[in-house]
């Protein structure tokens, strides 16, 4: 079992890194293995809506490793992204990294638990946290709880490191994480399938 996980941030062993090793060492101890991609410090383009993935099931474009994060993540059964805050939102490139994972793609993402962890200074948090749940509950992706919203607070991980609630919660999001794949793991075991998604009922405002 493994989680793929996605660092926002362009700090590569930062703040949002500091969070999100958290929780990789926490689901290690449940037998999880995990694989961080930074993300943050890549020049990410956003998406152009070309729609050419709906045919190939991949971005055209080439020069950034959101192809890479599509493959691994069809094959992960969990995935946490973190941000740092910026302006009370996730950073830009992270957004323009996840439109293109999630833009008509993320049918085989389905039923994936997954997380998002935030890192900020002081405030944000919250706004950013609620952003980027929306991939998942657009995509059927089970988001999984933890004991508080997901947040670590510092301006260095040094400091992150002292926030001993903010760490406490990314070690709860772990459990939960670890605790959910095997329940489903468990019920796949068992016969047990997931839904079956209706046809979509396309439905414009402006007809």
């Amino acid at each position: 079992m493994n989680v793929l996980m996605l660092n926002g941030s362009p700090h590569t062993k930062g703040c949002t890194y500091t969070a999100l090793s958290t929780v990789a060492a926490q689901l290690e101890k449940h037998g999880i293995t995990s694989r961080i991609i930074q993300v943050g410090s890549q020049a990410v383009r956003g998406c152009i809506a070309c729609c050419k993935c709906a045919d190939t099931g991949r971005c055209v474009f080439e020069d950034d490793s959101v192809n890479e994060a599509i493959d691994l993540l069809r094959q992960a059964d969990g995935l946490v992204i973190g941000s740092p805050v910026y302006y009370a939102g996730p950073n830009a490139t992270l957004c323009a990294f996840m439109d293109r994972l999630f833009f008509m793609k993320a049918a085989p993402y389905a039923f994936k638990p997954a997380a998002a962890v935030v890192s900020c200074r002081r405030g944000g948090a919250s706004a950013s946290f609620d952003r980027l749940n929306k991939y998942f509950t657009i995509a059927r992706m089970p988001v999984v709880a933890s004991q508080y919203w997901n947040s670590v607070h510092g301006n260095t991980p040094e400091e992150v490191m002292q926030d001993k609630e903010g760490l406490q919660t990314m070690r709860t999001l772990g459990d939960n994480m670890a605790w959910l794949i095997k329940c489903i793991q468990a019920g796949k075991a068992a016969g047990i399938e997931p839904p079956t998604p209706e046809a979509w009922e396309k439905t414009n405002f402006i007809r």
